[in-house]
């Protein structure tokens, strides 16, 4: 397998750090040229987890995305998804023949409202048996650091999606399968947009034993949403046989993809979506916080696209539609609030 990365932020960074880790060769797609030369001459990145050393010898590094496409076969997508869009009108349909993608995307394109398999195949016909997922719970900074984490592959072809797992499994990174491509990928959405709701409550000061409640019932709100889009894995303490293989049960709700990683995002300081909603709780707008921040927070435009899909499939969603109403239609975040409180049970 030939790998490609197109994407330089903190998360394509740490995959990288896993990839040539194991001595993986890597066409890398970076931000611009002078990246290109910073990590020739330096040997980390710039901006992102600057203290990961590379191997630049297993490393292509490129600023044109045509490059990796056409050098790689397997194409790790690590971009945030208000730029998929942009991304792709730059790639030629010749350049996704025979080619495997492997989306690290928790986000959904935003005028489109669209998840990027369903985006690929809508404008090129791409077909999501050739289509991957990598999903958390996993920080890139505790990569960076080597903190034991969980990874996510999800395939419809069970064997390939094990083939890939296995050039990302080290010390340091267990690696689960999975074939649930659109649950994963909406749960990671919707744990997004919790998380800034989690971080709204904490610049508030409400504090953990109301978090706690919170959180809890987020997660009923995102299995009741998952089972209105036809995710059907998602019954807690419900387990297909044992797989004789890798003696594990088969995923269900409670799984790290899943709860797991909505918990993390919830919790983390290091979650970015949580660090936004934060600053929206003390009082910052958006465009503060945004041009405060340095990396993308998903769970913002994340809020409207879920929004949208919702007047479609219906779901019970008071939490999610209050965290849109603060972001989106000016409500300020004490009301909101005031209004989340009288839905938890």
């Amino acid at each position: 397998m030939q790998f490609g990365i197109i994407g330089s932020g903190s998360w394509g960074t740490a995959l990288a750090k896993i990839l040539t880790g194991n001595k993986v060769r890597l066409s890398w797609c970076v931000r611009n040229e002078d990246t290109v030369q910073y990590l020739l001459r330096r040997h980390h990145n710039p901006v992102y987890l600057s203290s990961v050393d590379f191997d630049t010898s297993l490393l292509e590094l490129t600023a044109d995305p045509r490059v990796t496409f056409q050098n790689s076969d397997h194409i790790l997508v690590v971009v945030p998804s208000a730029y998929l869009a942009q991304l792709f009108k730059g790639i030629p349909k010749e350049d996704l023949k025979n080619k495997k993608i492997i989306s690290a995307v928790k986000g959904i394109l935003p005028t489109e409202n669209l998840l990027l398999n369903d985006y690929l195949n809508s404008e090129y016909d791409f077909s999501l048996a050739d289509y991957y997922t990598i999903m958390g719970p996993c920080h890139a900074e505790e990569v960076a650091s080597e903190k034991l984490s969980y990874l996510t592959f999800s395939g419809i072809d069970e064997r390939e999606t094990e083939e890939i797992a296995r050039h990302f499994k080290t010390d340091y990174i267990n690696v689960v399968l999975n074939q649930d491509l659109y649950g994963v990928q909406y749960a990671a959405v919707l744990k997004n947009i919790y998380a800034l709701g989690a971080g709204i409550a904490h610049g508030l000061d409400y504090g953990d034993n109301f978090l706690s409640v919170f959180i809890a019932n987020c997660a009923d709100e995102m299995a009741a949403f998952l089972r209105k889009v036809g995710i059907r894995n998602i019954e807690v303490g419900v387990h297909d046989d044992i797989d004789p293989i890798h003696h594990r049960k088969s995923p269900n709700y409670a799984a790290s993809v899943y709860l797991g990683d909505l918990l993390v995002t919830c919790y983390s300081l290091y979650s970015r979506n949580r660090t936004f909603g934060t600053m929206i709780g003390k009082g910052y707008s958006v465009k503060t916080t945004q041009l405060e921040m340095n990396m993308v927070a998903e769970g913002y435009f994340a809020s409207q696209c879920i929004y949208e899909i919702n007047r479609q499939i219906r779901a019970d969603t008071p939490i999610l539609d209050s965290i849109h109403e603060i972001l989106w239609k000016n409500l300020p975040a004490q009301e909101g609030f005031r209004q989340i409180e009288e839905s938890l049970v």
